[in-house]
């Protein structure tokens, strides 16, 4: 029951987003608002607990999510066979620029850290 409690809260949040989006008419997607409110309202014991058992029961059936991905690109082996390579070179770049992004970042708040702790002893 927890679990769902969760799932709902995932959804609501993202609700939450996408009339947000549209209400203030931001320049970001919705799902990426409702994230957003979602970490900020993960600070709540009442939110975390149940998104967290929401989070573990589709993480243990996360395969299950690629099974209309797979569909999808066997019913579409043409495009597959067209655009390939382009699409093979987006999803490289895409993933190294990513990983990219994500290591400044990391190194960024390390740095950040370090320095707080250094300031805090002296």
């Amino acid at each position: 029951m927890t679990a769902l409690r969760g799932l709902a809260l995932l959804l609501l949040f993202q609700a939450a987003g996408e009339g947000l989006t549209l209400a203030l008419r931001l320049p970001f997607p919705g799902p990426v608002v409702g994230l957003v409110l979602l970490l900020i309202g993960l600070q709540a014991t009442w939110i975390r607990e149940p998104v967290k058992a929401a989070a573990d029961v589709l993480l243990a059936h996360l395969s299950l999510l690629f099974v209309p991905v797979g569909v999808g690109v066997i019913t579409h082996l043409d495009l597959m066979a067209r655009y390939g390579p382009q699409l093979l070179e987006a999803i490289v770049v895409s993933t190294w620029l990513g990983m990219a992004v994500t290591a400044l970042v990391l190194k960024s708040l390390l740095r950040r850290g370090s320095g707080d702790e250094a300031s805090g002893d002296a």
